[in-house]
């Protein structure tokens, strides 16, 4: 079970947008006693050396632009507060509170139907967290589907983070870590995955409502909160609900620029199915089998932790890069010329010693680019998250023998590769080793889902890009995953690894302005943007321009591809 924590994480204020963090006040937090935010003197084209061209730019997104530089502090303040309420999945700290504060942005934004969801236990036996979702009419001919997640990752090493990791510190780019010509970055769990992109559509929103009295579009917000859990619950309530989503026309899902400043149109979804291993005293018959017992008897008792170890060594390859799973690599379907070109095209620009640096690995697998983007966009894995059992404590000592040890798994796979034939596959290969005593437990699995881009969400997303003269792929027909795993087989109306509900829609995701260290010490996210990337306004803005070129049709500059 999950520890769902008591209230002392966050306070519930009807009356703000945000749920204010009760907790040590933060150096750049909100002026409490006035009710006014305080003076961040965000810039809010930075050190930019692009902009959007305004020469052909419609009256009514001028005026969004402006009123999103007039009122960036504000945002800012805003982004600071979510990032102050933790909202960790894994272990249900400030899960209620954060669905509760999201529901409160969707009231704020105007939506008439605004309702947090309780959706029960899971198909995996486990209990999903609420699903938030989220109606506004605006009477527009045209309705867009808004995903997002309010989940986070717990964090794993707090003393390696600059800042608190639950306050989100302004630093500069050197304090961060990244390139030093970033003057303001946002330092926090949660500041690009997800809070940062999903706080500049709410902003652009807010924005566009408040000077132009209505959105371009009718808007469904459908915010999860077990992203980071395999999506479990959301699965659920779009069984439950499917309903809600009659009616829509397309989804945009949040997303931003790569650390060359260039940006792309996703989607699609690879697949991720993810295991739990235990290996057992009670089980295996030898060992400690009713609880640890003292370090000293493994002189004349066999190791539980042992026998795991070896068990996992016997999966992979020495390098513990391939695994060594009879029939895993059946079924895949390989690249399309159109993917490889892509993937060609971004290695062309892409230094794997200044990505590996930026993401903070001393060096990828391989050293060529293609190879690279190719291993991280349409390749397959079988990854060690963790393990427990025994002493856990780090540093000291302590002399135990555990009696169990558990070790968590990621699989991800593509077409036309299955998750739960993976689960079989991996069970029939352990007790082909010889451990047919271990457990094999299945946590969730999130199947792949293609999408194509010859639609027009992805060609107002394109339009927009060219608008802020941002490089990126044409448009394209063809159906493609190319992207990591979000649930996207839910909701795409392209092929998909496992079809759950009828729910199907084209979907695109795109937007600008940069974070990363995603699951990482110092996540951030860029304020005030340099060179070709923009900063949170830069973000604001660019989605404010997708709306509208969605309700209105506008086509790209550059032409689809063929």
């Amino acid at each position: 079970m999950r520890r769902i924590h008591p209230l002392p994480i966050a306070c519930i204020t009807a009356a703000t947008l945000f749920t204010v963090a009760c907790k040590e006040k933060p150096a750049t937090a909100p002026a409490a006693a006035t009710g006014k935010a305080p003076a961040l003197h965000i810039r809010p084209t930075g050190d930019e050396t692009i902009s959007p061209d305004l020469a052909t730019t419609p009256p009514e997104l001028k005026k969004v632009y402006d009123y999103i530089d007039g009122h960036i502090d504000e945002h800012v303040v805003d982004f600071q507060k979510w990032i102050q309420q933790p909202s960790i999945s894994n272990s249900g700290e400030g899960i209620p509170e954060s669905a509760e504060m999201v529901k409160g942005m969707f009231d704020k934004l105007g939506c008439q139907t605004t309702r947090v969801y309780d959706v029960g236990i899971t198909e995996y036996g486990s209990p999903g967290n609420p699903v938030v979702y989220g109606k506004c009419d605006e009477g527009a001919p045209k309705t867009l589907v808004l995903y997002w997640m309010y989940d986070t990752m717990p964090v794993t090493q707090p003393d390696n983070w600059v800042a608190p990791p639950f306050e989100g510190r302004i630093v500069d780019g050197a304090t961060a870590g990244i390139d030093p010509a970033f003057k303001k970055v946002l330092i926090g769990r949660g500041a690009t995955n997800s809070k940062g992109p999903q706080l500049a559509q709410l902003e652009a929103l807010m924005s566009y409502k408040a000077v132009n009295g209505k959105l371009p579009v009718n808007i469904i917000f459908v915010a999860e909160g077990d992203e980071e859990r395999m999506d479990i619950g959301l699965r659920k309530f779009m069984k439950d609900h499917a309903d809600l989503f009659k009616g829509a026309d397309a989804m945009l899902r949040f997303a931003g620029q790569s650390g060359a400043g260039s940006a792309s149109i996703s989607g699609g979804s690879e697949g991720c199915v993810y295991v739990e291993l235990t290996t057992s005293g009670k089980s295996w018959g030898r060992g400690p089998n009713v609880s640890d017992i003292h370090g000293s008897w493994k002189r004349s008792v066999d190791s539980v932790a042992w026998r795991h170890i070896k068990m996992l060594s016997s999966l992979v390859s020495d390098d513990g890069n391939t695994p060594k799973i009879d029939g895993f690599f059946e079924n895949q379907q390989p690249l399309s010329p159109t993917e490889t070109d892509r993937l060609k095209r971004a290695a062309a620009n892409m230094n794997p010693t200044k990505a590996a640096a930026a993401l903070g690995v001393g060096r990828y697998i391989s050293d060529d680019p293609f190879t690279i983007l190719k291993m991280s966009r349409y390749g397959t894995s079988f990854n060690l998250d963790g393990i427990w059992g025994g002493n856990m404590y780090a540093g000291g000592a302590g002399a135990i023998l555990p009696n169990k040890i558990t070790s968590k798994h990621n699989f991800r796979y593509i077409p036309n590769m299955s998750g739960t034939d993976i689960v079989k596959k991996l069970r029939a290969q352990i007790d082909k080793n010889g451990y047919k005593d271990v457990d094999v437990k299945l946590i969730g699995d999130v199947p792949w889902a293609k999408m194509a881009y010859d639609n027009d969400i992805a060609k107002a997303v394109a339009a927009t890009f060219d608008d802020f003269k941002i490089s990126h792929d044409p448009t394209t027909a063809e159906e493609t995953i190319l992207g990591g795993y979000w649930p996207a087989y839910l909701f795409s109306n392209a092929e998909v690894g496992q079809r759950v509900v009828d729910v199907k829609m084209p979907i695109a995701a795109g937007g600008l302005g940069m974070g990363g260290r995603a699951h990482a010490a110092n996540e951030y996210f860029i304020i005030e943007g340099a060179g070709k990337t923009y900063g949170l306004a830069g973000a604001e803005k660019s989605v404010a321009e997708i709306l509208y070129n969605y309700a209105h049709g506008v086509a790209p500059k550059t032409a689809p591809a063929k």
